[in-house]
């Protein structure tokens, strides 16, 4: 889940600057679960904007905005008022903002700031539990992460700061070491702490990042 946060509004309305025509996109999956691009938000920037004397001329909430095909196939469903329009702006993660502004030949501006890859606690409540990093070390470190949990991203047990097994950055939070402690102890697994972890290949992180799936016979991938 990509968790977003909506962007002030003069923000947005600088971007919007000498702007009459705006169609507006959410997205159906992770902006409308964060309450920052579903349908509701839509409505509710469609009247912002209207106050401020801007003319929305369409909109839609695509069900994947970072689906760029399917996104392709949503502006050709609603290309009369897309052709009017002098804008897109798009409520979505940084990704979907993006599908848009490669299938488009025109301005594409962000509603929302993209945060992080959070994990739904409940409704309304999300938390950071992968950083994304391409080296994953969760099979030795009881499926915790220590590169996302630790603020300092530390592999090999917790540093000098740690206290009562809390952690120095966050004194509310406990550390992600003991975190990892506790779980291997649980599972019987305490004897991998005595491996060090190898240092990160940072290697995987060189960004953009890319992936094409091979194809079986058959069509399956």
């Amino acid at each position: 889940m990509i968790i977003t946060k909506p962007k002030p509004m003069a923000q947005v309305m600088r971007c919007l600057a000498g702007i009459q025509r705006v169609f507006l996109v959410g997205c159906g999956e992770c902006a409308t679960t964060c309450m920052t691009g579903g349908a509701e938000q839509i409505q509710e920037m469609k009247a912002k904007l209207e106050a401020e004397g801007k003319e929305v001329v369409g909109s839609f909430v695509g069900e994947s905005d970072c689906h760029i095909l399917d996104m392709k196939r949503q502006v050709r469903l609603n290309k009369e008022a897309a052709d009017k329009a002098e804008a897109f702006l798009v409520l979505s993660c940084g990704a979907g903002v993006q599908t848009f502004s490669e299938i488009l030949d025109k301005p594409v501006y962000a509603a929302n700031d993209t945060m992080f890859l959070g994990n739904i606690q409940r409704f309304g409540v999300f938390a950071e539990r992968c950083s994304l990093c391409g080296d994953c070390v969760l099979n030795e470190t009881g499926g915790i992460c220590p590169v996302t949990n630790c603020p300092k991203g530390l592999l090999n047990g917790p540093c000098g700061g740690m206290n009562k097994g809390m952690c120095e950055v966050n004194q509310e939070r406990e550390c992600a070491w003991v975190m990892i402690y506790k779980r291997l102890l649980l599972l019987n697994q305490l004897d991998k702490m005595k491996t060090p972890l190898a240092a990160k290949n940072y290697a995987t992180s060189n960004k953009p990042h890319s992936l094409t799936l091979e194809r079986k016979k058959g069509g399956a991938a």
